[in-house]
């Protein structure tokens, strides 16, 4: 089953589904800054566009593009610039 999801006055919005081996979702996120919160392991990768995002425990801003990727550890939070419109791909475990 499809779960559809807006979050930060409509600015991100994700569609939900159990994948083969994990749960999953799909999104965009419009041009603004974000801090997303996570209450199981993910793993978010870039489809098009770009992001900086400043991960738990660390101060300074990467930048990811088309086919980057990065993980976040449960139970903790991340911020994000997103520069270009943008469209990602998480898996969580």
């Amino acid at each position: 089953m499809l779960c559809v999801n807006s979050y930060f006055n409509n600015q991100v919005k994700s569609i939900a589904f159990q994948g083969k081996t994990l749960a999953t979702t799909v999104g965009v996120m419009d041009i603004g800054e974000f801090i997303f919160g996570t209450s199981q392991y993910e793993i978010m990768t870039i489809i098009d566009g770009e992001l900086e995002v400043k991960l738990p425990g660390t101060q300074s801003w990467h930048t990811f593009t088309n086919g980057d990727q990065f993980e976040v550890e449960a139970n903790s939070s991340f911020d994000v610039k997103v520069i270009l419109q943008t469209a990602y791909h998480c898996t969580y475990q």
